[in-house]
């Protein structure tokens, strides 16, 4: 089922959880074990994060050395229709422009059709560890919309062998990020807000935040978003506060702000169990507020922390 019929269908806010693949050299058992304490709440989906190949440089014998291509989290496909399988959840794998080419990307949306998959979130992705900014994949796109516009291509039935007649129209409900506290790269707000709009009117069924500990940022950004004709749903993205270390972690690494309070509560915790609680109170505190207020979904970003997510999902 589309995430898109989810929420029309819906007559309270729903639930979602996001999950990482698992290390390469890992089983998927840990990953189920991750989410066993979460699917008591029978999310709508769960969304699957993909992470792309990374170059490192290993020594020979002879004293040169080679680049070699590593992906250290594979199997966002599989994993997504194991999950399916297992759980009876829809799925949401991530499909970014980083590390694919435009023959790699229609071979994965092909195997998703394939798997019965019928939701994607189009991302550009993040720039390799080794670049100061991002570089696309020879042969792949630059801009999530691009990525976007192949998706949308298929779902026409136009794959890139042009000559192929009498083809198969793919289904899928496409998702695209948002970001409350404007992207990083954005000069501002409103050129940021414009891209959006781009990415909705090429074809995107909604949109999911980034992650922000303020509510108000949130609301904000969907009275923007509305003001200049976006008008799909807006899904809120959510992560707890765990550690002192994300202070500085958080905002450096995702560009946003975290409020006074939050961060004052933070500081004067002597343990991080304390900063757990706090954190998960303020979690809790911004679920409540945001379900009053009437949001589509609350999407958790569960990554290492599902049983305090679990403990914030059964109190709203």
């Amino acid at each position: 089922m589309k995430v898109i019929d989810h929420i029309n269908q819906a007559k309270d806010t729903l639930i979602s959880f996001e999950v990482l693949p698992p290390l390469k050299g890992k089983g998927i058992e840990a990953l189920y074990k991750h989410l066993d304490p979460l699917m008591v709440f029978n999310p709508s989906f769960i969304n699957v994060t993909y992470h792309r190949s990374e170059h490192v440089f290993k020594k020979k014998t002879d004293g040169s050395f080679e680049k070699v291509v590593v992906r250290k989290r594979p199997g966002t496909e599989s994993i997504c229709a194991a999950i399916m399988n297992k759980y009876n959840v829809d799925t949401v794998p991530h499909l970014i422009c980083g590390g694919f080419s435009v023959n790699d990307t229609e071979d994965a949306l092909i195997n998703l059709n394939y798997l019965g998959i019928d939701n994607v979130l189009v991302l550009r992705g993040d720039a390799a560890k080794n670049e100061s900014s991002f570089e696309p994949e020879p042969g792949g796109h630059k801009y999530a919309v691009d990525l976007l516009r192949q998706v949308v291509s298929l779902n026409d039935g136009i794959y890139l062998e042009e000559e192929l007649r009498d083809t198969q129209k793919t289904k899928f409900c496409v998702g695209v990020a948002g970001y409350p506290e404007k992207h990083f790269e954005a000069p501002n707000k409103e050129i940021d807000l414009q891209h959006l709009k781009q990415k909705v009117d090429t074809g995107a069924d909604y949109i999911v935040t980034q992650m922000f500990f303020d509510n108000a940022k949130y609301h904000a950004f969907v009275k923007d978003c509305r003001a200049i004709g976006i008008t799909v749903p807006i899904i809120p993205g959510l992560k707890p506060i765990y550690t002192k270390k994300q202070l500085s972690i958080l905002p450096k690494t995702f560009n946003i702000d975290l409020p006074t309070d939050l961060s004052k509560e933070v500081l004067r915790c002597k343990t991080d169990l304390d900063v757990e609680k706090v954190g998960r109170e303020w979690l809790l505190m911004q679920s409540r507020e945001l379900k009053k207020a009437g949001v589509p979904v609350l999407h958790y970003y569960t990554l290492g922390r599902p049983l305090l997510i679990a403990d914030v999902v059964k109190d709203i």
